[in-house]
């Protein structure tokens, strides 16, 4: 399967979104929606296994040549604690840039690109340890909660200690 390349189709769409706005990709895990801003997607490509490497924590599957430049790739449900993603031929993964690094991300779907509002961006609310660390934020969009992935703390802790 062709890989999506989101840089090119961009052009048009993100002058659409004023100075108060963002632009989001979101991807589904399970029933969850999640979402991260459009600027940092590079592309969506399908699930094709990756290298695994020692020594990593359970959401790291391993890490994918795309065209010369390795990229690791982090499988979003295991990092949310709800054990690894049995992929299958509809799973996707979401190369973004974080800082000068490129690294993917293991999801269910790509649902949608939307356009909200920074008003409309809340703070997460306290209780679940986990989505509090890795989330900068949640926005309702269409009576849907979207949870906006915070990309540097996916991304961090990969190693394993010691």
């Amino acid at each position: 399967m062709e890989a999506l390349n989101l840089r090119e189709d961009m052009g048009e769409k993100t002058g659409v979104a004023g100075a108060n706005s963002l632009q989001l990709i979101a991807f589904s895990i399970g029933e969850q929606t999640y979402g991260v801003e459009i600027t940092t997607v590079r592309e969506i490509r399908a699930w094709n296994g990756a290298t695994p490497l020692p020594n990593t924590r359970e959401f790291v599957r391993g890490v994918i040549n795309l065209r010369g430049t390795i990229v690791p790739i982090f499988d979003l449900r295991a990092r949310f604690g709800d054990g690894q993603t049995s992929p299958t031929k509809n799973h996707v993964v979401v190369v973004m840039s974080v800082g000068d690094k490129w690294v993917g991300i293991l999801v269910d779907a790509v649902s949608d690109i939307l356009t909200v509002s920074r008003d409309d961006i809340h703070n997460v609310p306290e209780g679940n340890s986990i989505d509090t660390e890795l989330l900068n934020g949640i926005v309702t969009h269409d009576s849907r909660m979207v949870g906006l992935i915070d990309l540097h703390a996916v991304v961090s802790g990969a190693k394993m200690d010691g």
